[in-house]
């Protein structure tokens, strides 16, 4: 773990904030969302590919130089999407690569930063008229400073946006299709603003019945396929309205990551192999969600654990959007950016190595 010279009380409370944000499935999902503290010249910053939710129990948090990081940044010097050139090499006891948005955490004044993918912000910043709709919610709080940040890849991309506003030292940044991010002079602060931004974007989920877990194993049997295990996570089939988000398009960058452009349906009266052969005859690659309507959703056996929480998300975030709402789903070139880059491909990679993550 961290050496003793680091394990301030401020360190501390850093860990603490970043565990409680990573065990709230609201706010977190598996290796999304990430935390940062700068302290004497170095911030601390999770490591990509490791969960919150671990961050009191396992080493997670890198430490970078976050001034020349910036100034990489601002020059267009490519070091800064991965950042890992600016890692502290004696103090980095975990040899892990830090998060890829390590440079918007840098450009960002504040000393705590906390970003994570809460399912009531992200639900509200995929609506067409979400500029209207948040702006609502958030003059409930009006002595926050807050922005709204259009959506661009994260990594540099991100970065650069988010650098062109971090002057005005917000405490808030609403990111479209993405999530949010919270920033404090501690750790303390950081987590009270979260509660009270967190009762300003609240949204009651729709209600639906019951998966029918008999009906989806029996139609499951002998394939690729098992039913989701966690209970939530069906709801995204319980519900037509829930359904017609999700089968829209991409909401948000770990949809597309870990679920894929595409989910399948399969009529609970059909079978796995007429849908999976849909996809051949397109010579495409078959889905990791199947959505069985009024029945539940499966899951691909090649799914790994970070991919089964990211089904929850999608059940949670579809659950929360108002009936009649025009979304703003991702391009087709969002997608295409996010399916091919090496550090979103390296997340993955890691995910399917700790298949005891969620444990």
């Amino acid at each position: 773990m961290y050496s003793s010279k680091t394990l301030t009380n401020t360190f501390e409370q850093f860990l603490d904030l970043s565990s409680q944000i990573g065990n709230d499935i609201l706010k977190t999902q598996g290796a999304g969302g990430n935390t940062s503290l700068k302290a004497e010249g170095v911030m601390w910053i999770k490591a990509s590919g490791t969960w919150l939710a671990h961050a009191k129990e396992r080493d997670i948090m890198v430490p970078v130089l976050a001034a020349p990081l910036v100034d990489a940044l601002r020059s267009s010097d490519s070091r800064a999407d991965k950042a890992t050139d600016f890692i502290v090499g004696s103090m980095n006891t975990s040899s892990l690569r830090p998060s890829i948005e390590t440079s918007f955490h840098a450009a960002l004044p504040s000393r705590v930063v906390a970003h994570y993918h809460c399912v009531n912000t992200i639900a509200l910043a995929v609506l067409g008229q979400r500029e209207k709709v948040l702006a609502a919610r958030m003059a409930k709080i009006p002595d926050l400073k807050w922005e709204m940040v259009p959506y661009r890849r994260p990594g540099t991309p991100l970065a650069r946006q988010i650098e062109k506003i971090a002057h005005r030292a917000p405490d808030v940044l609403i990111l479209f299709n993405h999530g949010i991010i919270v920033t404090g002079d501690t750790a303390e602060d950081v987590a009270g603003k979260i509660g009270r931004v967190s009762a300003a974007l609240a949204t009651d989920p729709r209600s639906t019945g019951a998966p029918d877990i008999a009906a989806l194993s029996a139609i499951a049997k002998d394939s690729a396929f098992r039913p989701a295990p966690d209970m939530e996570s069906h709801k995204t089939a319980l519900s037509p309205l829930s359904m017609a988000y999700a089968l829209g398009g991409s909401l948000y960058p770990d949809h597309v990551i870990f679920l894929g452009t595409e989910l399948g349906v399969v009529d609970p009266e059909g079978s796995i192999e007429a849908v999976l052969n849909k996809y051949r005859n397109r010579n495409k690659a078959a889905p990791k969600l199947l959505l069985v309507p009024g029945k539940g959703i499966l899951l691909s056996n090649e799914l790994a654990q970070g991919g089964e929480v990211m089904a929850r998300c999608l059940a949670e975030v579809t659950a929360r959007i108002p009936e009649g709402e025009k979304i703003a789903y991702l391009s087709e070139d969002d997608e295409h950016q996010l399916n091919h880059w090496e550090a979103e491909q390296y997340r993955q990679t890691l995910d399917r190595r700790a298949p005891e993550a969620a444990r």
